[in-house]
């Protein structure tokens, strides 16, 4: 009697087993290791407006419309609503109804036999309402609940997190593709230049001015100049099918707005590390998941208690349908379960092991992804300064080589030098301005790759134009 007091005590306190989640502690670096002013504020704009592009604002917003990993994420995210709607309808009584109407014929030779006049057949009518309602004592439906609640919260964080990417990629490949223009701009005008030259030393050629080793070295520079053209039409059109698939849309043409040159750099974003526990799409949705995993321990553990069953049955029985629904044709039925396992040979405990494994390794993927988050943020912040430098020094050497290959070009024309370094300038010049271009777009590039590692409120900004969720939010966590 004592322990059947005890067991109905704490079925009374309703008590929920299994460990509450408490936010593992994460060691955050003091500073990052470029320093930049607080600019909490611009990480939360629509970054990708200020470099000036209208197209290029276009094109993100077309992308964020169609994409088609955006619409997955969105529906992902309703998957795990209606998910969190079936588990917490085990808070409630599951009422249901049944109808049935049967028809019979008695056997005249069964036990006891039927007599001869009596009629062997018979209708029978049945209706009745019927309730059942599981009590959660231990808290294995409020554990089970809480999983998938972190769950749609993790889905939501991972919606999130394709629309960053999305933005990202169609600010990084738009940039690519511009600066792939621009090397086709500088390749075709120095095959124009040189096909030029390769006239006029064809000229000098028959008339005895040059030799034609100078004449093969200048169509040899022609020639190269050429073949550089072929490779960058080939890797524009893949840049602009690369853009067409994130816009949703069949590989084709993409619309050009401004220059490379013509592009500004936006702000760069700064704020306190710890800021990107809170704000970064992939270290929320891996909390949750860890939050979820944490949960699963307690709905585990409360397979080892008894649970609770109460049912309900309220209907009527008759054999004629005019008697049907009538008060002699009434029965009801009300009935209490308690259920428990006393031996499963480790099937329980499995399960507990189970969900402590799964929490361990949601936990060390949440503090390597946190660990990853400062990483390339310290690379994006680190890559701006650098690049930014690179280009500026690449610029500076194209504007050498722009000099030195004149005056090459001057000595040949006045005799006190030979084409070969003439030839060799204007090779180094060519190779230089593709090499430039290349840096100014890594260092926009590199922008980008900022915004995208500390995440911020522009993702938020960017998600009001994507597709949303078709269902109903939750209320409350």
């Amino acid at each position: 009697m004592r322990r059947l007091a005890l067991l109905l005590a704490a079925a009374l306190c309703a008590c929920t087993v299994g460990p509450d989640y408490e936010r593992p502690a994460s060691e955050v670096p003091a500073q990052w290791r470029i320093d930049y002013p607080q600019a909490a504020d611009v990480a939360n704009t629509q970054w990708w407006r200020d470099f000036g592009d209208p197209v290029l604002d276009q094109l993100i917003d077309e992308a964020l419309r169609e994409n088609r990993d955006v619409r997955i994420a969105a529906a992902r995210v309703d998957q795990f609503i209606g998910a969190l709607a079936t588990t917490r309808a085990q808070f409630y009584p599951q009422i249901g109804y049944s109808l049935d109407a049967t028809r019979s014929r008695s056997s005249r030779l069964g036990n006891p036999p039927i007599p001869a006049p009596a009629d062997p057949y018979y209708t029978l009518y049945q209706g009745a309402l019927s309730a059942q309602w599981q009590i959660d004592l231990f808290g294995r439906v409020r554990r089970q609940s809480e999983a998938a609640q972190a769950q749609v919260y993790a889905s939501e964080q991972g919606r999130r997190g394709v629309i960053l990417s999305l933005v990202t990629s169609v600010a990084a490949s738009y940039i690519a593709l511009r600066a792939l223009d621009r090397q086709l701009e500088i390749s075709q005008a120095t095959a124009k230049n040189y096909a030029d030259t390769a006239r006029i030393f064809d000229l000098r050629f028959q008339g005895g001015v040059v030799s034609e080793v100078e004449l093969k070295q200048v169509e040899s520079q022609y020639q190269q100049a050429l073949a550089a053209i072929p490779a960058l039409e080939q890797q524009i059109s893949a840049q602009e099918n690369l853009i067409s698939v994130l816009l949703g849309r069949n590989p084709g043409p993409i619309p050009r707005g401004r220059t490379l040159d013509e592009l500004a750099a936006p702000g760069i974003p700064a704020d306190l590390p710890s800021t990107l526990l809170e704000r970064r799409p992939d270290i929320l949705q891996a909390e949750q998941n860890l939050v979820a995993a944490n949960a699963n321990i307690g709905a585990a553990k409360a397979l080892y208690f008894p649970t609770l069953s109460l049912t309900g049955l309220l209907g009527s029985v008759s054999t004629a349908f005019g008697d049907f629904l009538t008060g002699p044709a009434t029965a009801w039925t009300l009935a209490a379960g308690l259920a428990g396992p006393i031996f499963t040979f480790g099937a329980i405990e499995g399960q507990v092991q189970a969900a402590e494994g799964g929490q361990r390794e949601a936990l060390a993927f949440y503090q390597q992804t946190i660990l990853n988050a400062f990483r390339e943020t310290n690379d994006a912040l680190v890559g701006t300064i650098k690049k930014r430098a690179e280009s500026e020094a690449q610029a500076r050497r194209v504007a050498a080589l722009r000099e030195y290959a004149r005056l090459s070009r001057l000595r040949f024309d006045n005799g006190y030098a030979s084409y070969l370094e003439v030839l060799y300038a204007e090779n180094e010049l060519f190779s230089a301005e593709l090499t430039a271009v290349r840096s100014q777009a890594d260092r926009y590039t590199q922008i980008v790759n900022v915004y995208q590692a500390v995440g911020g409120g522009w993702v938020d900004e960017a998600a009001r134009l994507a597709p949303q969720p078709q269902l109903a939010r939750p209320a409350g966590r």
